[in-house]
């Protein structure tokens, strides 16, 4: 066990680093890329404007004011954000390690190859190389948060993921509103793709192959990090059309996917690409149309979700009362 003033030092640091990591482009909530969306956003509040589409007298107003943006759920995931560090230094990495030592790496499955074939010759580095392997991680990474989004959408699992959908309001932080038991999973089940791939990958070019960057970032998290994908958590509309969002997924489809309507239920799990909702049925497109939606979910009970406690400890007390109630309808008498 660490003295006290070295774990404070610990979560200082850690906090420190959340801090600046809104000043780097090493993840989709960043000033540059929040500040991107918004430009996007401008842009669509001034071509409304001129066609006479919105009623909205400023830009503040386009884009939700201070009923969105100081509403207590935003307040909420502000504060989220910071606390999400605590929470993974004290739970999610633990957990992580506990069970790191029993999945296969990339190694394991290079060296197993190699056994099994002998040692293929080397390739080396290579920018067609590079795009390719990214390109590969890029889409086991987009497929296995798919089936993560899918699974906590399921009766067992719902309560855990409930906490994001919560949200009466959406803002770009609202990104970060997800429990850490999805996260855990979400890492776990994105490792374990990843391994079997890079693995794969590397066993085929004779060794390690590096992902090509832009700005230190994957390429294609940067690309898609640059269409608006703050907008995703926001009431700004912006539908890519039919036709392209059978494959990227769009602001307004996420928006979609947080609806309260019953038809918009169970639809647009993707994170960058949909089309993995639209190979396995859960897709959803829009139009430059705008959609009348409340933010939320079938309970309609937001203001169950509106402290840090709620939103880490409610969904354990929840499940185990759901457990509960599945026992007892099953014990006769």
């Amino acid at each position: 066990m660490l003295p006290l003033y070295e774990q404070a030092g610990v979560l200082l640091a850690a906090l420190i680093k959340q801090v600046r990591g809104l000043f780097d482009l090493n993840g989709r909530i960043g000033v540059f890329f929040i500040g991107l969306s918004y430009g996007v956003a401008y842009l669509l509040y001034r071509r409304r404007r001129h066609l006479g589409q919105s009623e909205a007298r400023s830009f503040w107003q386009f884009i939700g004011g201070s009923r969105v943006h100081l509403h207590p759920s935003a307040l909420l995931d502000y504060r989220y954000y910071f606390v999400r560090v605590l929470l993974k230094l004290l739970l999610v990495l633990p957990i992580i390690g506990l069970v790191d030592p029993y999945v296969l790496r990339s190694a394991d499955y290079a060296a197993f190859f190699t056994r099994l074939w002998g040692a293929r010759p080397q390739l080396g580095e290579n920018l067609g190389l590079s795009l390719l392997y990214g390109l590969g991680v890029f889409l086991i990474s987009d497929f296995a948060s798919y089936w993560t989004h899918r699974a906590f959408h399921t009766r067992w699992l719902w309560e855990f993921h409930k906490v994001h959908h919560a949200a009466p309001v959406l803002v770009p932080l609202t990104a970060s509103r997800v429990h850490f038991v999805e996260k855990i999973v979400d890492s776990l089940f994105t490792a374990v793709l990843l391994g079997a791939y890079a693995g794969t990958f590397w066993y085929l070019c004779g060794g390690e192959v590096s992902r090509y960057t832009l700005f230190g970032v994957t390429y294609l998290v940067f690309v898609f990090n640059c269409l608006a994908a703050n907008l995703r958590h926001s009431h700004v509309w912006l539908s890519f059309g039919p036709r392209l969002e059978h494959l990227i997924n769009s602001p307004a489809q996420h928006q979609i996917h947080h609806s309260d309507a019953p038809h918009h239920f169970h639809k647009n799990f993707g994170t960058n690409l949909s089309i993995w909702d639209w190979m396995f049925g859960t897709l959803y497109t829009t139009t430059a149309e705008p959609e009348r939606l409340n933010f939320g979910t079938a309970e309609r009970d937001p203001h169950r979700y509106l402290t840090l406690y709620s939103l880490t400890l409610r969904p354990f007390v929840d499940t185990a009362h759901k457990l509960f109630a599945a026992y007892r309808s099953r014990v006769p008498g």
